[in-house]
């Protein structure tokens, strides 16, 4: 399983724009694509995204810019990544949608993708932006 890289940068971009939370001003694109050197324009589709998903509120114009939506402990990497990806769905029998197993009538194993999906997913959802976007800790050598 691998993560998109629009998803890798949505993560990159939200730690960042978490590290400035405390502000009392908006970021702008420009801004944090030079700070976390993510082109400009994937900056911007990203800014979209999260916003139509309610992660992060924008403003156009003068003063405009964008902020988190709610703190940054309040903001899971499962949030992030179902705002780029879609729900989180390890096989497509777990997707409510699809159905294009030729197996998935006779499957022994369909009844327990549930589980494992819903692992993955709660996986994610421990980790939170806030953890994210702080320092990592140092490790101690012996």
């Amino acid at each position: 399983m691998r993560l998109s890289s629009l998803a890798d940068y949505a993560v990159v971009m939200m730690s960042a724009a978490a590290r400035h939370c405390g502000g009392a001003g908006r970021l702008n694109a420009t801004s944090l694509a030079e700070e976390t050197g993510l082109p400009l324009p994937t900056v911007q589709k990203l800014v979209s995204k999260l916003s139509s998903a309610g992660l992060i509120e924008s403003q156009r114009g003068t003063g405009g810019g964008f902020r988190l939506s709610r703190p940054p402990a309040a903001i899971s990497l499962a949030d992030i990544v179902e705002a780029i990806e879609g729900p989180i769905a390890m096989t497509a029998c777990v997707d409510n949608g699809a159905h294009d197993c030729c197996v998935e009538e006779s499957c022994r194993v369909k009844p327990h993708w549930n589980a494992v999906n819903g692992a993955v997913r709660g996986a994610l959802a421990g980790v939170s932006l806030a953890s994210l976007s702080a320092a990592p800790a140092l490790e101690v050598q012996a």
